[in-house]
């Protein structure tokens, strides 16, 4: 597993890291963390990498939300209740909000749109962004990175057992998380149309 992975995890860490600061975040910046503890990846290079990433991205939905506004919610109407909640926040704390948004999960997309939907300037964005953006990026990767030594062992545990039973297993759990989000959604589109 490890003959395999690592060389990959070299070569395109950089990159995988970037990629995945704009999907989904946190794990990636985990494993990276790890990876520059196993001395893979350089941590200053990695902290940009992540930093970059997450500012490209939250810079994307700002344009977005500057560009569409109130349509966005018009097109995805389940991003309402996440948009209410930002929206509050930045009418109550502009600056504060800005910065808190890159924390909280559920609001990245939307928080920087509805920001960008606002009447707050680009500039005054960019610039708590990038400050946001390298703050999450110092916390995740340094988290990975200390979390290094404790996950050691595991990996060598799952060397041990060998490749199949892991992949049975994360298998298992994919499917597993696909029934219970299959449900949560026809009991959510019930109480909908009970609703209605």
């Amino acid at each position: 597993m490890h003959g395999e992975f690592l060389p990959l995890l070299e070569k395109y860490g950089y990159a995988a890291t970037f990629v995945g600061t704009l999907l989904e975040g946190e794990t990636f910046l985990l494993l990276s963390g790890l990876a520059a503890h196993r001395g893979l990846l350089d941590m200053p290079v990695l902290f940009v990498v992540s930093a970059a990433g997450a500012f490209v991205s939250d810079n994307f939905f700002f344009a977005m939300g500057r560009l569409l506004g109130p349509a966005l919610l018009t097109r995805f109407p389940r991003l309402a209740p996440s948009a209410a909640r930002a929206n509050g926040l930045v009418e109550r704390l502009p600056n504060t909000a800005v910065i808190g948004i890159r924390f909280l999960y559920g609001m990245r997309a939307v928080g920087p749109a509805v920001v960008g939907a606002g009447s707050m300037g680009w500039f005054r964005f960019a610039v708590l962004d990038a400050l946001a953006a390298s703050m999450w990026g110092l916390c995740w990767t340094s988290a990975g990175y200390v979390l290094g030594e404790s996950v050691e062992p595991l990996l060598g545990a799952f060397n041990r057992i060998g490749r199949w039973p892991i992949v049975g297993i994360l298998f298992g759990a994919a499917v597993a998380a696909l029934v219970l989000r299959r449900r949560r959604r026809k009991i959510g589109n019930a109480s909908r149309s009970t609703n209605a």
